[in-house]
């Protein structure tokens, strides 16, 4: 029992857990968003987190906004039956149906961060506003991580799309 104990406080004191973070608005639980850092001169940025609606009804994130940024946008990006690759924004928002979990990630389901008016740099806390059709508006904050990470600090695997100094 006693090394279980001192396992837990080693555990603790590693920071084990530390840098997720997670946020409540209504029904919905929205857990460590996070955001890749930007190559110099890029002029968009992605966004991600998980989405849990633990509801009875649909909600829908329609918007949001960053001070960093000029615009915020929902998108999705998917492959075509010949391989391409496409991203596409999601005028309707995105519905997160009644105890459907929903991630956001790199080459999926995405925020776009539109018109940067400065880099996200790793190890930036950057603040975001999100705004959901019925739950409401939530202040949170985007841990930013490596330029090419994957899932809030694993690398990404080679050949996969990267998020960083792309235009449209």
């Amino acid at each position: 029992m006693k090394s279980l104990i001192t396992a837990f406080f080693v555990l603790l004191a590693s920071g084990a857990g530390a840098s997720a973070h997670d946020y409540t608005v209504g029904s919905l639980h929205i857990v460590h968003p996070w955001a890749r850092a930007t190559p110099k001169g890029a002029s968009v940025g992605g966004g991600y987190m998980t989405i849990t609606n633990n509801g009875t009804a649909p909600d829908r994130l329609i918007g949001g906004s960053s001070p960093i940024a000029d615009r915020f946008e929902v998108h999705e990006m998917s492959t075509d039956d010949k391989g391409v690759m496409r991203m596409r924004m999601l005028k309707d928002g995105l519905e997160i149906k009644p105890g459907q979990t929903v991630e956001l990630k790199p080459g999926g389901l995405h925020i776009m961060l539109v018109d940067l008016k400065q880099p996200m740099n790793e190890k930036d806390r950057v603040k975001g506003t999100l705004i959901f059709e019925k739950a409401g508006t939530v202040e949170v904050e985007y841990a930013v991580v490596a330029v090419g990470a994957s899932r809030g600090g694993r690398a990404v695997p080679a050949g996969a799309p990267a998020m960083g100094g792309h235009n449209h």
